[in-house]
């Protein structure tokens, strides 16, 4: 490894054993990456110092920030983090945020300091935070005021003894900043600050994704990685120009939308637009307004808006691309008999950063996801890591410049092995290298470009005083992909308590919407009287899954 910059060497003792570690692909068309780098200089300063900071870097409904602009307030931002709250590089900077400008410039503020970034997903309530900030050693946080009460409530119930001061950004009647907020701090310091000389494998920040049991894994990133992300599948794929402008849907705490609404535009010298909450109706607004031609967003999205499309002039817009679930062949010709436009299908994990399989354009075949994305390899494979012939079934597993590492956790060995990344994907490939997604090969439920884990819902409803027993599942749903489906065995007399079934049901659907993200409570819930157990007692969830999906 490269001489660290991090004072502060947490993450870098966190990492896997070499022993456990992917190997790392740096084959062309991978570009060659100096052993010293730091990622906000390369997706940011670079473009000032090259003479297009006056060129649009940021949108939204209301404003427009150029290059220049953004770098400025990035480097007060990074002023305050390192002058004001005394942070060191290696420390963890937990980020809370909506999709808007300050959240962005947050991010790579926390990136050019040297600092690692732990962005979070704004639904998550503060049960879903206190892992997260326990497990990342928090030494800080930068907030939305807006979702100050859930981290306060999440401060007060983690055992985080490194954790400092919390500043509050978009605070404020929109003209003046509120006193001693972010913001506020932001207007005293330099418009120029020296970007931390960063090691191209130091880790710039932490992404955490649930596990199929609910108990969340930290994935450790490079300033290398977020970089090679955004320099093969945009580039290969997409072919991403300076005269693009992003939209979409994914949250930037969520590495889909990190890359394809940050990383992506301003690698290139694009620009990216950035709205908090988006309907398709407002998605299709955004379009027509802004004249965008780049938009990310899931499946269940582009199967609504394709009944809205000729409402709108969509004419700027010339690539789509759908991930976070898989793409039916039913709603990619709804989308091109819409808007003309072929989707641009493609998987990727948060253990990857982004997109390693995908094909746009003419290379698009019905029912594939697409083939591999230039840089990576990737294989179909047996239970003893050997390839299986074109047509039969496996594991998908993958080799390229980004891979698995994850934060202290014992999973890395069920992840990586013999030097391949193993996604938990069952796969197909035909002789002409596509690949054709066929299941999970875990708990996991995929809703609606979410991802949900069955046994963390399961905690959460079990804490309920009606819920003697229950079981989650996801339940094939066409316009959501699957459902969240919990099977429940009440305690005696909860039906009299609460009048019924029906009230029931609402009851524990807006339980587990407040004590948890909203997006993971149960759709569908089936009462019943006992639930499949083997001899041992555990829960047999592939049986309730064969009922879901019959």
């Amino acid at each position: 490894m490269i001489r660290s910059a991090h004072t502060d060497t947490f993450t870098r003792d966190s990492l896997p054993p070499l022993s456990q570690l992917p190997q790392f692909l740096f084959d062309p068309p991978v570009p060659h990456y100096p052993k010293r780098m730091n990622a906000t200089v390369q997706l940011l300063d670079r473009h000032v110092l090259a003479g297009r900071g006056g060129e649009i870097a940021l949108r939204s409904d209301d404003a427009a920030c150029t290059y220049h602009q953004l770098y400025v307030r990035v480097n007060q931002i990074a002023h305050v983090l390192r002058s004001e709250l005394k942070l060191v590089p290696g420390n963890r900077v937990l980020l809370r945020g909506p999709n808007n400008p300050m959240m962005a410039a947050c991010w790579l503020a926390i990136v050019k300091a040297g600092l690692v970034a732990v962005a979070t997903m704004p639904l998550l309530r503060a049960r879903e935070l206190v892992p997260v900030m326990e497990k990342a050693r928090i030494n800080a946080a930068l907030c939305d005021v807006r979702l100050r009460e859930e981290f306060e409530i999440a401060r007060t119930q983690a055992h985080c003894p490194e954790l400092g001061p919390a500043l509050w950004f978009n605070d404020g009647d929109g003209v003046t900043p509120a006193a001693g907020s972010l913001d506020d701090l932001c207007l005293r310091q330099p418009a120029r600050f020296e970007a931390c000389d960063t090691a191209a494998d130091d880790v710039a920040m932490v992404a955490f994704t649930s596990g199929t049991t609910g108990k969340p894994k930290g994935t450790m990133h490079f300033h290398r990685d977020v970089i090679a992300s955004s320099d093969l599948f945009p580039r290969h794929v997409m072919r991403v120009a300076p005269d693009d402008v992003f939209c979409g849907t994914p949250p930037l705490a969520f590495t889909f939308g990190l890359g394809g609404l940050l990383s992506f535009p301003l690698r290139a010298g694009a620009s990216t637009l950035l709205i908090e909450r988006l309907t398709p109706e407002s998605l299709l607004a955004a379009i027509e307004r802004h004249r965008v031609t780049a938009c990310f967003t899931a499946p269940t999205f582009y199967r609504q808006m394709a009944a809205l499309a000729k409402n709108y002039d969509l004419s700027s817009l010339r690539q789509c691309v759908s991930a976070g679930e898989g793409l039916p062949d039913a709603t990619r010709q709804l989308w091109r008999d819409a808007t003309g436009i072929e989707i641009t299908d493609g998987i990727g994990s948060t253990e990857m950063f982004h997109m390693f399989v995908s094909s746009s354009g003419a290379e698009v075949r019905a029912g594939a996801i697409g083939k591999v994305v230039p840089g990576y390899v990737a294989r179909v494979v047996d239970e003893s890591m050997n390839p299986v012939p074109a047509g039969t079934v496996g594991r998908l597993a993958v080799k390229g410049p980004t891979g698995c590492k994850y934060l202290a956790d014992d999973r890395q060995r069920s992840y990586v092995e013999d030097g391949w990344n193993l996604t938990g994907d069952l796969f197909r490939m035909d002789d002409d290298g596509y690949f054709f997604y066929q299941a999970r090969s875990d708990d996991m439920i995929i809703s609606a470009g979410y991802n949900i884990a069955g046994p963390e819902v399961e905690s959460v409803l079990l804490l309920h005083e009606a819920v003697a027993e229950c079981g989650v599942v996801g339940e094939p749903d066409e316009a959501r992909g699957q459902i969240v489906k919990a099977y429940v065995v009440a305690r005696p007399g909860m039906f009299e308590k609460y009048g019924g079934e029906a009230a029931l049901t609402k009851v524990l659907q807006d339980y587990v919407k407040a004590a948890s993200a909203p997006y993971k409570y149960p759709r569908s819930i089936e009462f019943r009287d006992t639930l499949p157990r083997t001899e041992t007692g555990k829960l047999q969830r592939f049986r309730l899954r064969q009922e879901a999906g019959a």
